[in-house]
């Protein structure tokens, strides 16, 4: 089972991978996911008229409610404790406030820079108290960006960039070779065309002091027109099979069938 958790909406698809990838939509609600109380109710309605008793599930919350920053590891990083004091100094400079309340995860690398996340605290624990009383085994709880990344990862190539779009917004992690530098969001305005992609990422890869990538992985509702070979960079829209998806349930199938 696979859960979206938008602003506004959930929604709860079944998937399968027996005999090619197949999705089934459960349910849907409108919930504020804002008011504690409302996701609480609402989780408990969409789990618990869902039959998913002992189904494993997948949660994947929309990006605006989470936090994501590229971690650069200290000079010889001796343990777990000086990764994670780095996640936190570069998490307390990017958003102006300690991470008390979140709860952080990363992929913790003491080599190279790393992508880190945070979800806060009570929307963590709303889910898991409503896994429970549904008694469904929580798997994981990932941002969308993250979902995407994970669930194309056999098919990212190396020195590539990475995107997602969703809602208009257009998450980029940009790579020095298998390098992370860096993660960028921009709002991808009205009938953006190629000619707006290629300044947009060469605006980016100047911003960052990197070339231009040779290719650009994209996932999502990116408009097909972006797809081909361009003046800087060529670029591959990645198909997952959620054309025509939208709000939560696109959301919960971020990943599940790449």
């Amino acid at each position: 089972m696979r859960l979206g958790v938008g602003d506004d909406s959930l929604a709860l698809v079944r998937t399968s991978r027996l005999f090619g990838a197949r999705r089934e939509l459960v349910a849907e609600a409108r919930v504020d996911v804002h008011q504690p109380a409302a996701l609480a109710q609402g989780l408990r309605t969409l789990l618990g008229g869902a039959g998913c008793a002992g189904w494993p599930l997948s949660v994947v919350l929309a990006d605006e409610l989470a936090r994501m920053w590229q971690v650069t590891p200290p000079p010889q990083a001796a343990s777990p404790a000086d990764l994670e004091a780095a996640a936190a100094m570069r998490f307390t400079s990017l958003f102006g406030a300690a991470p008390g309340g979140w709860t952080l995860a990363a992929d913790w690398q003491a080599s190279q820079p790393f992508l880190a996340a945070a979800v806060p605290a009570p929307l963590l624990e709303s889910l898991a108290l409503a896994a429970r009383e549904a008694r469904c085994p929580l798997v994981e709880v990932v941002p969308q960006f993250v979902a995407a990344m994970n669930g194309w990862r056999r098919l990212r190539r190396p020195g590539a960039w990475f995107g997602l779009v969703h809602g208009q917004v257009l998450t980029l992690a940009a790579y020095d070779g298998r390098v992370l530098v860096a993660l960028r969001t921009a709002v991808v305005p009205p009938g953006a065309d190629r000619a707006w992609l290629d300044g947009h990422v060469g605006r980016d890869a100047l911003r960052l002091g990197l070339a231009a990538p040779k290719l650009l992985q994209l996932c999502g509702a990116a408009p097909r027109a972006w797809a081909g070979a361009g003046k800087q960079f060529a670029c591959i829209l990645l198909d997952d099979g959620t054309a025509g998806e939208a709000g939560a349930v696109r959301l919960a199938c971020t990943g599940s069938a790449a």
